[in-house]
């Protein structure tokens, strides 16, 4: 079972990244792949869960200990898979998702696709006791203004599709997020994931 890998990251998708280890292209789904940068220069540390099934062998990747472990606790709950637990882990918002569980806040976790009411429950219960030992961080987003639809912004509306959010919710915040520029792919995301999910 592989805990971590030590790589260049050569390619960037809305769903996944590929990691450059020892001659080896490992691809890597991720919650924010753009939070990663393709550089061939620098080697970074990217956090891997392996995951097998009958028909298939996938890593999914974190840039820290505590979004892997956040990610295997929220696996572990009936009814979330890994594209779920991703979801919900792509706004970069570990206080949001610790509070939400702590106060019971179903609102708040049904707002992430593939989290019915049942299953915001199901996060709760099981979860309740287990994310007190979770390090805790926030969003941080930039904002600016003007109306261009940039590669950037293309990118991270494709990625909140890959997610699992549905074209007309996405359609709900594009223009949002077009009366913002000169943000790049990740800010975007994050961006966009705020106004999806408060």
């Amino acid at each position: 079972m592989f805990e971590l890998l030590d790589g260049y990251v050569i390619d960037i998708k809305p769903t996944h990244i590929v990691l450059l280890v020892g001659g080896v292209g490992y691809l890597i789904y991720a919650s924010d792949p753009y939070r990663f940068t393709i550089d061939n220069d620098k080697t970074i540390r990217v956090y891997v869960y392996q995951a097998v099934s009958d028909s298939a062998i996938l890593l999914y990747g974190f840039h820290d200990m505590a979004d892997k472990q956040i990610f295997e606790k929220l696996i572990a709950v009936s009814g979330i898979g890994p594209k779920s637990a991703l979801a919900i882990l792509a706004g970069n918002d570990r206080d949001g998702l610790i509070s939400a569980v702590k106060n019971k806040d179903v609102k708040f976790l049904t707002k992430f696709p593939g989290v019915g009411k049942k299953t915001a429950q199901q996060i709760i219960l099981d979860l309740q006791d287990k994310l007190n030992d979770i390090s805790v961080n926030g969003v941080v987003t930039q904002t600016a203004s003007s109306t261009t639809k940039s590669r950037e912004l293309a990118d991270a509306l494709s990625a909140l599709q890959a997610l699992g959010y549905g074209a007309k919710q996405i359609d709900g915040i594009t223009s949002d997020l077009e009366m913002k520029s000169g943000l790049t792919t990740d800010e975007y995301l994050s961006l966009g994931l705020k106004l999806l999910t408060h």
